[in-house]
Order: C-alpha cells, then sequence, then structure tokens
C-alpha cells in the first residue's frame, strides 16, 4: 500500500529516549498505517479506519 503524504506521529505518552515506539498515520482516506518509530523504512501495518477506533476504544478501557 502507497503511504506517501501520510503525517505520521507519536503518541504523546511517548517518552523522547528513543525506546520502542510506534507511529500512526490516520490522515489518508479509507487507511490507518502503523510503525515502527525506529524503522520509518520498513514495514507498515495498516487497518481500516473503525477497526482502529475500535482497537483505541479498547485500550483506553485498559
Amino acid at each position: 500500500m502507497d503511504m506517501t503524504g501520510g503525517r505520521w506521529h507519536k503518541s504523546t505518552r511517548s517518552g523522547s529516549n528513543g525506546g520502542s515506539c510506534v507511529e500512526v498515520a490516520d490522515n489518508l482516506p479509507g487507511v490507518v498505517g502503523v510503525r515502527d518509530s525506529k524503522d520509518p523504512a520498513g514495514p507498515v501495518l495498516t487497518f481500516a479506519p473503525k477497526n482502529w477506533r475500535a482497537f483505541v476504544d479498547f485500550a483506553k478501557r485498559r
């Protein structure tokens, strides 16, 4: 999937120590991309926006 144009961002809860973080691009139509912040040229997991929202909502309740 072409993620060109994705605006990647990390959680505000991520530390600045370069640890294990993920970045999310949620500005592309019909897809949310998730990648390892240490390997921005590496693989990207993609989710349907409704599935990503369900995951985030579930994680917030934990």
